[in-house]
C-alpha cells in the first residue's frame, strides 16, 4: 500500500479575511445608499456618481484580492487606500460646504475603514496605524479644520484597526508555536518508536554477542568486546535523541503547515478492525512461561493489540536477561468491561531499589520505552512492582476508551 500524506493547515486569520470581504461589499452599498437618499443636496452629483461607479467596480472586481493574505499584496493595499483617500478629498468638490461643516458624510463613508482593516490584517498594528494616520489627515483636509466629530471618527477607526492588527500578530505567533509543538511531538513519537524497535532487536543482539563472546574467549572475546562498545554507543545515541531540535514550518500566507507522512499497517490491516490479543501472546508461552487467557477473544484495535503484545515481549526479555535462564514467568490476560489488563510476573530475584532510574540514566531504556513508552502511545499505563527476593510484576492496562481513541486516530490517518 502506498504511503499517504496528511496535511493540516491552520490559519486563525482566514475568518478575518472572509469578514473583510463581506464588510467591503456592505459598506459600498451603504455609501451608495447614502448618496441616493441625498443626491439632490449635492452641488455636483455627477462627480459623486462617477466616483461611485469607480468604487463599485473596484470593490467587486478586487474581492479575490481580500480572500487571503497571499492575494492581498502591498501594491493592492496602496491602490485600495488611494481610492478611499481620493473619495474623501473629492467630497468638498461634490458636496456643499454647508453639509460638510454640519458633519455630512464623505463620499466613501465607512467604506474607508475596510481599506484600513486590510492593512491591519495583512501587516499588523503598525501598518494599521500608518493607514489610519493617512485617513485622519485626509479627513482634516476635507473638513478644513479640526472638529469633534472628525476626531471621534478618526480615533474610532484608528483604535479598532490597531487592535485587530495586534490580535492578528498574536494569532500568527500562536500558530507558529502550535506548529512547532506539533512537529516536536511528532518527531519525538517517531524517535521513541525507533528507540523501542532498536531496543527490541539490535541492542538485544549486541548484548547477546557480548555475553557469548566473553564466555567463549579467544577471538570471540574481542568480538564480544566490540559488540559491547557498539551497544553502549547505540544506547547513548538513542537516549540522547529523544528530544530533537525542530524547526517549525511556517507559511505566512496560508497559516502554519504541518506535514505528517504515515504508513499503513500492512501486517495488521485496517486499524479500525479489532484484533484478538490472544494469538499475539501465544508465541510467548513455553516451558518457562505460563500463559493464562480468557476463553473468548480479547479484542483491541490493531495498533493497541500490537503495542501491548510488544510490551509483553519486552517484559519477558527483561525476565530472561535479569532473572536468569531458570526463572519462571506467568502471563495473565484479563478482559474487563472497562479495559484489558495483562500481568507479567516472574520468580526472579527482583529489582533493587533505584536500579530502574540508574539504568535509564545509563541509556538502558527497556522499561522506559519498550514497556511504558508503548503503553503511553496507546493511552494505557504500565505499573511495575518489584520486591528484592520475591520477583517482579508488571501490570499493563489499556482502558477501553483509550483503545477506541487510538483506533479513531489511526482510522483518520488513512
Amino acid at each position: 500500500m502506498a504511503k499517504r500524506e496528511r496535511v493540516m493547515r491552520m490559519s486563525v486569520e482566514q475568518p478575518l479575511w472572509r469578514a473583510l470581504t463581506g464588510y467591503r461589499v456592505l459598506t459600498m452599498l451603504y455609501a451608495i445608499g447614502l448618496f441616493a437618499t441625498a443626491h439632490e443636496k449635492l452641488d455636483r452629483p455627477w462627480l459623486a456618481i462617477a466616483y461611485y461607479v469607480v468604487l463599485a467596480g473596484w470593490t467587486l472586481g478586487t474581492l479575490p484580492r481580500v480572500a487571503n493574505a497571499a492575494s492581498c499584496t502591498k501594491r493592492f493595499l496602496v491602490i485600495d487606500l488611494t481610492v478611499a483617500l481620493t473619495g474623501i478629498l473629492l467630497t468638498p468638490f461634490a458636496d456643499s460646504h454647508q453639509r460638510i461643516v454640519e458633519g455630512g458624510p464623505t463620499l466613501p463613508s465607512i467604506w474607508t475603514a475596510g481599506a484600513v482593516l486590510a492593512y491591519a490584517i495583512k501587516g499588523g498594528w503598525r501598518w494599521a496605524a500608518f493607514a489610519s494616520l493617512l485617513v485622519g489627515v485626509a479627513n482634516v483636509v476635507e473638513r478644513g479644520a479640526f472638529s469633534r466629530d472628525t476626531v471621534h471618527n478618526v480615533l474610532l477607526v484608528c483604535i479598532a484597526s490597531i487592535a485587530i492588527g495586534y490580535v492578528v500578530e498574536v494569532a500568527r505567533a500562536s500558530e507558529r508555536t502550535l506548529a512547532r509543538a506539533l512537529e516536536i511531538e511528532a518527531a519525538t513519537r517517531e524517535r521513541e518508536r525507533l528507540a523501542r524497535d532498536i531496543h527490541d532487536s539490535v541492542l538485544q543482539v549486541l548484548a547477546m554477542v557480548q555475553r557469548r563472546g566473553t564466555a567463549i574467549g579467544g577471538e570471540a572475546a574481542e568480538l564480544g568486546r566490540l559488540a559491547g562498545e557498539q551497544e553502549v554507543a547505540l544506547r547513548t545515541l538513542v537516549a540522547g535523541g529523544l528530544v530533537p531540535a525542530s524547526r517549525a514550518s511556517e507559511d505566512a500566507s496560508q497559516g502554519a503547515l504541518v506535514r505528517a507522512v504515515e504508513e499503513p499497517d500492512e501486517e495488521y490491516g485496517t486499524a479500525a478492525v479489532p484484533r484478538d490479543l490472544r494469538p499475539l501472546l501465544a508465541p510467548h508461552a513455553g516451558s518457562r512461561v505460563t500463559l493464562s487467557e480468557p476463553g473468548a477473544p480479547v479484542l483491541l484495535p490493531a495498533p493497541a493489540a500490537r503495542e501491548l503484545a510488544a510490551a509483553v515481549g519486552a517484559a519477558l526479555d527483561n525476565v530472561r536477561r535479569h532473572a536468569g535462564a531458570d526463572a519462571h514467568a506467568w502471563i495473565l490476560v484479563e478482559d474487563e468491561p472497562d479495559g484489558v489488563i495483562v500481568t507479567v510476573r516472574d520468580d526472579g530475584p527482583g529489582i533493587p531499589e533505584g536500579r530502574l532510574a540508574e539504568a535509564e540514566g545509563e541509556g538502558r531504556l527497556g522499561v522506559a520505552l519498550s514497556i511504558r513508552g508503548r503503553l503511553r502511545e496507546i493511552g494505557g499505563t504500565a505499573e511495575l512492582i518489584s520486591v528484592p527476593g520475591q520477583g517482579t510484576e508488571v501490570e499493563l492496562r489499556v482502558p477501553r476508551e483509550a483503545a477506541r481513541d487510538a483506533r479513531g486516530k489511526a482510522g483518520k490517518r488513512r
